[in-house]
């Protein structure tokens, strides 16, 4: 990573472009093989492929709900979005079938599932056939639906992940290549999106964007990009708080131009939502179920087992029998508030692009552990900006993306997805030995041995059963 004049033990000295590097993790010395056998250049296709390979062996085991009926899964879910984007009017959306995995995410996710939907089709109409189509599972259209998220990702995802990096490590094109890497192969996402199965990487994406056009003070554009982000998956409100008192905090410091970047901002974000929701605004009611659906608060404090501390709380003390829901939300509300006001308000008085990484961690975090309705996906919005900063904070970064994937454990186990969640996250914890050796405590200093040691007595195995075959 850095220069050293005495290296630590176990690390090599790696000389390029006239410079000494310490290479202290399997991923820097793949990279600086690559630039010794004159290949460096060919680095960033070959972790896009590396990504897609991981990628697409996940994706090739089960998936949330699959044989199982009545209801399946998530999987299930997506598909039947598609199914309905494409047969029913549009301001039915949120109306139809609500028993039956009823639309519950904003009209973007909607728009891209007729996409996805209308190019099937195109396979087999039988994939998507309306209300007889339920619950339908083969081969052919798992591929298909599984193809799909990994297209997505690498349309909107990927990009945009090589653009952050660009900028934030603008004159350290060495760290850009691990950075990038473990960016992609970050467990919890993987695990989610193609193995359990959804399409986060869209909304995570756009919000990556956002950050993209802040970064190079195309603030309209990170607006509209933003917007989107919130028109895809709602659950981008973790990060909204951060993005509202970064822009603010930027009108107020320009006084010749703040005004006017103001109503200019506020007008985009106006225009941007009612272009997405423009065929629901024709009634008051079509209007009103769409928020309904999208904010169930019916739904109750959270779902399944939460790593947040109302899940952690109502162990001990019974808070959903204890108060009704408008109570447990006003509740919710305040403490989230609470949590995110103080990051908030010193990114507004110190409008910084790179402190707005920090903030958005803070902000998403806080609302993963205080707000109302929480799933356990939801860790994937903090794990965002905490990845980003793989090489900025790499114990503090590394550590929670183990105990962020750690805590969607049983919903990986109930998708019999135990096996990937095991070989995914070992793979990144050895790959990158936590980035920097020097700033692990011991403990994970001998977590890092033990997976290195459990990788070559299983390679030692098998090139054992291969001399036994020969």
């Amino acid at each position: 990573m850095s220069g050293s004049s005495k290296p630590a033990d176990n690390t090599e000295i790696a000389t390029l472009n006239g410079r000494d590097l310490r290479v202290s993790s399997p991923a820097e010395r793949w990279f600086n093989w690559l630039e010794q056998t004159n290949i460096g250049k060919w680095s960033a296709i070959i972790t896009l492929l590396f990504g897609i390979y991981v990628r697409w062996t996940v994706g090739l085991n089960p998936y949330s709900g699959q044989n199982i009926p009545p209801m399946y899964g998530d999987y299930e879910a997506q598909r039947h979005w598609m199914e309905l984007a494409l047969h029913v009017p549009i301001n039915q959306w949120y109306y139809y079938d609500l028993e039956w995995w009823g639309l519950d995410y904003p009209p973007l996710t909607a728009y891209v599932s007729w996409i996805c939907g209308k190019i099937g089709s195109i396979f087999n109409p039988d994939w998507f056939a309306l209300d007889v189509s339920r619950g339908f599972e083969n081969e052919e259209s798992k591929l298909f639906m599984r193809s799909s998220v990994l297209a997505l990702e690498y349309l909107i995802y990927v990009p945009s992940v090589f653009v952050f990096v660009n900028w934030w490590l603008a004159n350290e094109s060495w760290k850009k290549r691990v950075t990038v890497l473990f960016i992609l192969l970050q467990p919890a996402l993987i695990l989610i999106d193609h193995g359990h199965f959804q399409y986060n990487s869209v909304m995570l994406g756009l919000t990556i964007w956002s950050l993209n056009c802040f970064f190079y003070d195309y603030d309209v554009l990170g607006s509209i990009s933003f917007c989107l982000a919130l028109g895809f998956k709602q659950m981008a409100l973790y990060f909204a708080p951060s993005i509202f008192a970064y822009l603010l905090g930027k009108c107020i410091k320009n006084r010749s131009q703040g005004v006017f970047l103001f109503v200019k901002l506020s007008v985009t974000v106006i225009i941007t939502f009612v272009i997405m929701f423009f065929p629901f605004l024709n009634s008051i009611e079509h209007i009103s179920q769409a928020i309904i659906r999208i904010f169930p608060l019916q739904r109750g404090l959270y779902e399944d087992k939460v790593a947040n501390v109302w899940c952690a709380i109502n162990s001990i003390i019974k808070l959903r029998e204890m108060f009704k829901i408008h109570i447990l939300t006003r509740i919710s509300l305040f403490t989230t508030l609470l949590a995110i006001l103080p990051s908030c308000i010193h990114l507004g008085l110190n409008p910084d692009k790179h402190r707005l990484v920090y903030c958005l961690a803070n902000s998403a975090l806080a609302f993963f552990m205080f707000s109302f309705q929480v799933h356990e996906k939801s860790i994937l919005l903090p794990a965002l900006p905490i990845t980003l900063l793989i090489l900025d904070e790499p114990f503090w970064s590394s550590w929670f993306n183990n105990v962020a994937v750690f805590s969607m454990f049983p919903l990986l186990k109930k998708d019999r997805l135990i096996l990937p969640y095991f070989v995914v996250c070992l793979m990144w914890n050895w790959m990158g030995s936590f980035v920097q050796q020097d700033v692990k405590p011991i403990v994970l200093r001998y977590i890092s041995w033990v997976i290195v040691i459990l990788v070559d007595v299983k390679r030692n195995i098998i090139i054992s059963k291969l001399c036994v075959l020969q």
